[in-house]
């Protein structure tokens, strides 16, 4: 009977070990780091966004837009301006430092207010709108861009100014934020 007994013993201990050997599973899973630089964004120059100097030649309203490919001014439909030929206009442009090439996108503003004291009428306010970027080497606007081998980029921003009907003269200015975040 204590043969019979040990052996139960034993055949018992041996299923145990069994059964729990046959509920675990194992699975190798990998893990992974990627770091990258905090981006930074600088001006490329001092002049930021700058239409020049626009000579009211008509009642109307009236837009100019300027190109961020290079900063060429075009007039709307109904211009009543005309541009100082003595001055010219600048794009605002960007310089930009990251992880060499990562893929960004930077968030330009829906618009832009432009504000001027004027004598007698108190504020006087213009609005740009429809701010485009253009990047280094790129054949269009876009929001996308890769940083180069080295970490580098750089693009320039143009856009629409909005001149009323009733605009007062003034030496209009405002600031803007832009943006640039890892994709």
């Amino acid at each position: 009977m204590k043969k019979l007994s040990l052996l139960a013993i034993i055949a018992i201990a041996l299923f145990s070990n069994n059964v729990n050997a046959q509920t675990e599973a194992t699975e190798t899973t990998n893990a992974h780091a990627k770091l990258i630089k905090v981006m930074s964004l600088a001006n490329a120059d001092t002049d930021g966004l700058d239409f020049g100097t626009i000579v009211l030649t008509a009642a109307g309203a009236s837009t100019v837009s300027m190109a961020a490919v290079d900063a060429t001014r075009v007039y709307g439909a109904n211009s009543a301006a005309a541009v100082n030929a003595n001055q010219s206009a600048n794009t605002a442009k960007y310089n930009v430092t990251g992880t060499p090439n990562e893929t960004y996108a930077l968030t330009l503003p829906t618009t832009v207010s432009l504000t001027t004291a004027t004598l007698g009428s108190g504020l006087a306010t213009m609005t740009i709108d429809n701010l485009k970027a253009r990047f280094s080497g790129g054949s269009a606007d876009a929001v996308v861009s890769k940083l180069s081998t080295t970490g580098t980029d750089s693009f320039a921003v143009g856009g629409t100014l909005n001149i009323d009907a009733t605009q007062k003269p003034g030496d209009y200015t405002g600031i803007f934020n832009v943006t640039v975040d890892y994709n």
